[in-house]
């Protein structure tokens, strides 16, 4: 009885605590207070990178890239990897990397990805790294992603260039592709999602109603349509961080040509890497992209 009635106690904290939190979230709807912690709950920026993810950064080539950002009205200097392809022709890809970790931690990805005949520029938006210590939101980041494209394009014309995202990068990476349309050779995204308030919903308190106070939204999903090149999507079939119903319904929103991967047994962090072979065969298939045999 006396553990039943600590249980109850606790159950009815726990609520209280949780009407608390709503009722303060609604309170700050709106303000500018809301909009920034949500700006660092959803990029988590730092300065670091996990585990001996710099060791695999070692050897690729520093990129800056200076311009000036009409949404914060001062100049922005963005750090960026190179990976250069052993072909003079080779395609060129923009990798765009999640939340929490610096472009070091997507390393081993640009190396997988530049082995199976891309040469790839990955950056930090602001905020991450080195590049300018400012909080990220949806629209530095999309301003970001823009400058990199266009260095991207100006450095190394007269090849084709796709775009390339994993997780909150995949739903940057939509929007660039609708951006620049037919400019774009092809756009994939890994792990990724429809919008963060679908993401929200597959939450332990996704019944909260809480959608109409987020104002990031990267609503990923509603501009796809848009999106003028072939599209492949690639998604773990255990990834519990950003489950993949959400990769398929981005997948079944793109107009086409468009493949869509599922890697059976694969995670959040490593669809591309189990899923090698699958993968490879679908950048055959889908932008006539490819490497010879998988490497183990």
């Amino acid at each position: 009885m006396r553990e039943r009635w600590f249980r109850q106690a606790d159950r009815g904290r726990s609520w209280r605590w949780l009407a608390l939190l709503v009722a303060a979230a609604l309170a700050l709807s709106g303000c500018a207070l809301l909009d920034q912690q949500q700006r660092r709950w959803i990029f988590q920026p730092s300065q670091a990178t996990w585990g001996n993810a710099a060791a695999a950064a070692e050897g690729l080539t520093d990129v800056w890239i200076d311009f000036h950002s009409r949404e914060a009205d001062r100049p922005v200097r963005l750090h960026g990897l190179w990976a250069p392809h052993e072909r003079e022709d080779a395609p060129v890809l923009l990798f765009l990397h999640g939340a929490r970790w610096d472009v070091r931690g997507s390393a081993f990805r640009m190396r997988r990805l530049n082995e199976l005949g891309f040469a790839v520029l990955g950056i930090d938006y602001r905020g991450f790294g080195r590049s300018t210590a400012e909080l990220p939101s949806e629209e530095l980041a999309a301003e970001d992603t823009r400058a990199a494209w266009e260095w991207m394009r100006r450095e190394h014309p007269g090849r084709r260039h796709f775009i390339y995202g994993h997780s909150l990068g995949g739903a940057i990476a939509v929007r660039l592709a609708a951006d620049v349309g037919a400019a774009s050779a092809g756009l994939i995204g890994e792990a990724t999602f429809t919008s963060i308030p679908d993401v929200f919903r597959t939450m332990r308190y996704g019944w909260l109603p809480l959608g109409p106070l987020l104002t990031q939204r990267f609503a990923a999903a509603a501009r796809m349509p848009q999106v003028a090149s072939p599209v492949l999507v690639v998604h773990g079939s255990e990834d519990r961080l950003i489950r993949a119903e959400l990769g398929r319904r981005l997948y079944e929103r793109a107009p086409g040509p468009k493949r869509l991967v599922l890697v059976e047994g694969g995670s959040h962090h490593n669809a591309q890497r189990i899923g090698r072979s699958e993968v490879q065969a679908a950048l055959s298939e889908l932008f006539d992209i490819g490497a010879g045999p998988p490497q183990p």
